[in-house]
């Protein structure tokens, strides 16, 4: 897949998926906030990254950060591992798995 900045479609649709995963991402803190017993389990999990320049990293990061329930922490010097903590994870590979299949992948459509 080669990354396109120029084009406007691309960046549509990856806004598109990113205003999905907020509201699921919303709606999921939202539920966890007001339920009876607050049963989260908190980590940091380390994701490695296919995105490479530091433009496609920022975005993935700035992505991860705003989606409500995680927050990247940390880039590794090489912009080969991003650590993210998670408000609740179930699975530090689902996690993993879903970052790159939800946000890194999309991004990459329109940033290496």
């Amino acid at each position: 897949m080669t990354p396109r900045p120029w084009n406007i479609l691309a960046w549509l649709w990856l806004l598109a998926l990113f205003l999905r995963e907020l509201l699921l991402s919303a709606w999921t803190v939202i539920r966890a906030t007001l339920a009876p017993r607050l049963e989260v389990r908190p980590g940091v999990v380390a994701v490695p990254l296919r995105l490479r320049s530091a433009a496609g990293v920022t975005l993935l990061a700035d992505m991860v950060t705003l989606t409500p329930g995680t927050t990247a922490l940390h880039v590794s010097p090489d912009r080969s591992v991003l650590y993210v903590h998670a408000m609740d994870v179930e699975s530090a590979e689902a996690l993993r798995a879903s970052i790159a299949a939800r946000l890194e992948t999309p991004a990459m459509r329109v940033l290496p």
